[in-house]
This record gives structure tokens, C-alpha cells and sequence, in this order.
């Protein structure tokens, strides 16, 4: 070995002891890196021993210990638990923080919702769009912000609201979307690229409007006129925000009816009629007829209107109102067809036929025929913002098997199936069950039931009594619940006195139900129970079954 090697190595040895103590015991120093790397290589190509690193003993030893100790088996053990210590403390004090800041804002969440829905609903309340559209007048008509599609009909309003939101976030669009009621928490009404307004946002969005709301209840009170009603205030925020975000589309639903609906300000280019039947009777009219005059309130003037199949009382009045406003009019039956439909784990593969194009084998993770239906509308209703145009199959693939809609004949547990459904009509119950007997194997169901006040009780239960073997009740929480005795009255004239049984509440129901299934006797595939009655219901439900939790903003929703 050469003088001038042993220099180099001598010099090189010095500034790696100088690096090791400069890092003391809390690791290797990356200056530390080039010298290991040398030493590396001065092994590999002229085989030095570790002695050579140093000629004294003491130093070597040190040397091998301080790489045993910290270098290579990393920090000492008290630094490490020190660091932990403090991590966890950090971690704890973030927390708490944060649970404090969510506590805040669920606090504020919850009396913004109580002040607006001590207002009176809006059947309760003069049939006006003037207070709405004072209040966007003096927002600088935030509506106008955006192109939208306006939904209206009896049932499927929201699975088709859900599945056109879902189309256009597969093509990058952002979007915003007005639905009611709500399930879980009042954010879900409105919603921003698919998921409810965040807590801070809703209540930006609020403060934003509330001296507007504040001004146009003081000129109404002024003209002897009502208050905004609650409705009409989720409305205007709803604009409000998404003008604010901003969206790049929205797709509205109608809270109830249509003409007179406070979402009808908006000067919507294209719009959707589901499925119509008696509902809102009260309010909306007697016949079928009548409910669909109201509904046609949303056509505009050169308007896209997809039409989904129709009682022919409702599909003349809308065809009539359509010609008059000079809309295009896209009719499922005519320009938009489901071709086929087949089951799929999960929900079904459609074909569908549009006026642009055949779509085939498209994936919708929803049950039953009425779904398929459904997704025909949105497709069309899509290709109608899109210009007409056929819509690309990867994005089509994408943003169909990306919609959801909770409560809408959801699976929560098996063995047995436990189900929810939000029917709360006949004509909701009737495709309830046309679902579970077309998509289901079940030989022994046993039903959940509770209900509004105002629904046709009897004509929901008449449509599912060839299919449930018993019947539980309950009386979920609210003033607008039926008692439980009407209930009870109302189903034993429908099953008779030995299929109907109660429970105290929702969950005892479910347990009840399940018991009932299970020693039906017939096989665990074969069995299911089905919660059904009202939006509302299923909010119940799913929280019971920890499908969805109730959070502390939150109050029961009104309507």
C-alpha cells in the first residue's frame, strides 16, 4: 500500500469521523453519504480491511461502536420514544382542534337550518315566483351563471338528477346539483361535483343571501305578502352557490310541481318529465291530468324536452304545453328506448336507443327496470347539452357506473337481504315491487313500513301486499308521521289482523322483520325484509344500520 493511498485514506477516514461528529447520535448526516460510498469502494477495489480506517485502537472502537449504535440501528431509543411522545401530543392537540372547529360548524349548520325551515313550507304559501325572483334580481340573477336542466315528474326525479350529474363529471365538467329531500344532512341538497356543499361553504352560502332574504321578506310584509318560505330560501342559496363556485352546469329538481315551483326562475335549455302519477294531490290537483299541467309549468321556449313514458291523460297535456312553447320534444318510446337489460352484479347491463346513437351493454349499478328508464333520460337528456351529439363510450362507460342513488331500492346487509326503498306513492310502491320481482330471487319477504300523514297509505300498501308474507310497523319521529293506530287500522284492512305487527321504532322493526324472515323457512337467498315508506323512513333506516350517520348539524328534514 502506497504512501499517497494511505493519505487519500487517511484524509478521506478524517473527514468521515469529522461527518459522524457532527451527527452525533441522531443518525447518518447525508455528507455522511460520499465518504460511505468511497469507503465502498476502496473495499471492493483494494480490499482494506475496517482496521485501516484508523491506526489507533481507541478511536477505531469508538468509531464501531458509534456505527453499531446510531448509525446503523438508527436513533437511541429515548430519542426515539421523546419524538414519539411529542408526535402523539401534536397529534392529540390537532384533533381536539379539529373536533372543536367541526363542533363549531355543526353548531352554526344547525341554527341556520332551524331558522329556515321554521319558515312555512312552500304548499303553504302563496303560488308566486315573484319573491324568488326578487331575490335573484337583487343577487344580479346568479341563475343565469349557468347552463342547466330542470327535472320534474312524480318519481325518479333524483336517481336521473344523480346519473346526469354523474355523466357530466366523467367529462370534466364541474357541476351542481338541487335535490330534495334529503337523506342524512341538509348539505346533500345541494351539492358540488357530485358530493353535499362542505359545512363551511353551506354556511358562506347562507350569509351570503340572508340580507337579501331579510329585504325581500320586509317588501313582501310591506305589500302584505308572505315571508320566503323555506324552500324558496334552499333555492336561492342553492343559485347563489353555484354561480359562486362556479359550475359549469347544473341539474336542478323541482321541489314540488313545477309551475309554480321555486326552481322554475331558471331559464332552463333542456328538461326532464319522469314518470308522472297522483301525488301532492292537495296541492298539485285530483287527476293525473291536472298534476301533469303543473309539471309542463317548466317548459320553456325552445326548449329540449326528454319525456319519459306517460299516462296518455299526462302525455297529452305535456305534448300540447311542448308544442306551444315551441320545444323540442325527445319521448322515451319514440326517440329513446331501452333495447334490453340484463342483471349484473350489483344493478344491470342496458342497451339503450337514443336520438343520437345505440349505446350497448352499459353498466348502471341500480336496480330494476324503472332504473334502466331512468338512465335512458339521462343519456338523452346529456346528449341534449352536449348539442345532440352521440357521447363517448368511455366517458358514457365511466359516468354510469359511477351514479349512485341511496335509498332508491339499496342493498344494506344479506343473509337476509335487507333493503330500503323511498316509496312513498303508489306509483313508487308498484315499481318496487315490479323490482323485487323481476331482479330478485325472494319467495318470503317480510316488510318495514311507516308514512307521512298525507301519503295514500292504503294505495302503497295494496301495491305491495301480493308480495310481502307480514308486515311490521312503526312510527318514525316528526310531526308530519302517521300515528302508529292509523297505521295499524289502515294495514289490517289491507293484509288482515294476522300479517300486521308493530315495534316502538325503527330499529326494533328491522330486528322483528329479520326474525320473522329467518324462521319463514324458506333458504337465506330466498328471503329479504324491504323498508319502504317515505324518504325520510329510509334515512331512518340506513342510520340504523350504519349505512349512514346522523350528523349534528342536522335536524329531520321537513319536506
Amino acid at each position: 500500500m502506497n504512501k499517497e493511498h494511505n493519505a487519500d485514506h487517511s484524509s478521506a477516514a478524517d473527514a468521515f469521523l469529522a461527518a459522524v461528529d457532527a451527527a452525533g447520535h441522531s443518525g447518518i448526516d447525508p455528507e455522511l453519504l460520499p465518504y460511505l460510498e468511497e469507503a465502498d469502494d476502496a473495499s471492493e477495489n483494494k480490499q482494506l480491511p475496517l482496521t485501516d480506517v484508523s491506526g489507533e485502537r481507541e478511536q477505531r472502537k469508538a468509531l464501531e461502536n458509534l456505527v453499531e449504535a446510531s448509525l446503523l440501528a438508527g436513533p437511541l431509543p429515548e430519542i426515539v420514544q421523546e419524538v414519539r411522545a411529542e408526535d402523539e401530543e401534536e397529534t392529540h392537540r390537532r384533533l381536539l382542534e379539529d373536533a372543536a372547529q367541526e363542533a363549531a360548524l355543526d353548531k352554526e349548520i344547525s341554527q341556520i337550518y332551524a331558522s329556515i325551515i321554521a319558515r312555512a313550507p312552500e304548499h303553504k304559501v302563496q303560488p308566486s315566483l315573484d319573491r324568488v325572483r326578487m331575490a335573484m334580481n337583487y343577487l344580479a340573477d346568479p341563475q343565469n351563471a349557468f347552463p342547466a336542466v330542470h327535472i320534474t315528474g312524480t318519481n325518479g326525479k333524483t336517481s336521473t338528477a344523480r346519473m346526469i350529474d354523474s355523466l357530466a363529471q366523467a367529462t370534466g365538467l364541474r357541476t351542481g346539483r338541487f335535490t330534495s329531500p334529503h337523506l342524512h344532512t341538509v348539505r346533500e341538497r345541494i351539492s358540488l361535483d357530485g358530493q353535499p356543499i362542505s359545512k363551511q361553504s353551506f354556511i358562506s352560502a347562507y350569509q351570503d343571501v340572508a340580507q337579501i332574504i331579510e329585504l325581500v321578506d320586509q317588501k313582501n310584509r310591506e305589500t302584505g305578502g308572505p315571508r320566503m318560505s323555506f324552500f324558496e330560501v334552499f333555492t336561492v342559496m342553492a343559485y347563489a352557490a353555484f354561480a359562486d363556485y362556479p359550475i359549469d352546469l347544473g341539474v336542478i329538481e323541482v321541489g314540488m310541481g313545477g309551475r309554480w315551483d321555486a326552481t322554475n326562475v331558471i331559464d332552463a335549455k333542456v328538461g326532464v318529465i319522469t314518470p308522472i302519477s297522483k301525488d301532492h294531490e292537495k296541492w298539485l290537483g285530483s287527476t293525473v291530468g291536472q298534476i301533469a299541467s303543473e309539471k309542463a309549468g317548466i317548459i320553456k321556449d325552445s326548449m329540449v324536452l326528454i319525456l319519459a313514458k306517460q299516462p296518455e291523460e299526462a302525455r297529452k297535456i305535456i305534448l300540447e304545453e311542448a308544442a306551444h312553447k315551441g320545444a323540442t320534444v325527445r319521448e322515451y318510446g319514440t326517440d329513446i328506448e331501452v333495447l334490453s337489460r340484463q342483471q349484473a352484479v350489483g344493478g344491470q347491463l342496458i342497451t339503450v336507443r337514443t336520438p343520437a346513437a345505440v349505446y350497448e351493454d352499459v353498466y348502471v349499478p341500480l336496480f330494476g327496470a324503472h332504473q334502466s328508464e331512468n338512465a335512458a333520460l339521462a343519456i338523452a337528456a346529456f346528449e341534449a347539452l352536449s348539442g345532440g351529439t352521440a357521447l363517448e363510450p368511455r366517458l358514457l362507460e365511466n359516468g354510469m357506473a359511477n351514479a349512485t342513488s341511496p335509498g332508491r331500492a339499496e342493498i344494506l346487509r344479506s343473509s337476509p337481504t335487507i333493503m330500503v326503498d323511498a316509496a312513498h306513492n303508489p306509483g313508487g310502491a308498484a315499481v318496487l315491487r315490479t323490482t323485487l320481482e323481476d331482479d330478485f330471487p325472494f319467495t318470503d319477504i317480510v316488510g318495514v313500513y311507516s308514512a307521512m300523514a298525507d301519503k295514500d297509505v292504503e294505495g302503497v300498501l295494496s301495491e305491495m301486499e301480493p308480495l310481502l308474507a307480514s308486515l311490521v310497523l312503526t312510527q318514525m319521529p316528526g310531526e308530519r308521521a302517521m300515528e302508529l293506530e292509523e297505521l295499524v287500522r289502515i294495514s289490517t284492512e289491507v293484509f288482515g289482523p294476522d300479517r300486521v305487527f308493530t315495534a316502538e321504532d325503527t330499529a326494533s322493526a328491522i330486528d322483528k322483520a329479520v326474525t320473522a324472515a329467518e324462521e319463514g323457512g324458506a333458504p337465506a337467498p330466498n328471503t329479504a325484509v324491504v323498508a319502504f315508506g317515505s324518504v325520510v323512513f329510509a334515512a331512518h333506516v340506513r342510520e340504523v344500520l350504519g349505512a349512514g350517520r346522523p350528523p349534528a348539524e342536522n335536524m329531520p328534514s321537513k319536506m
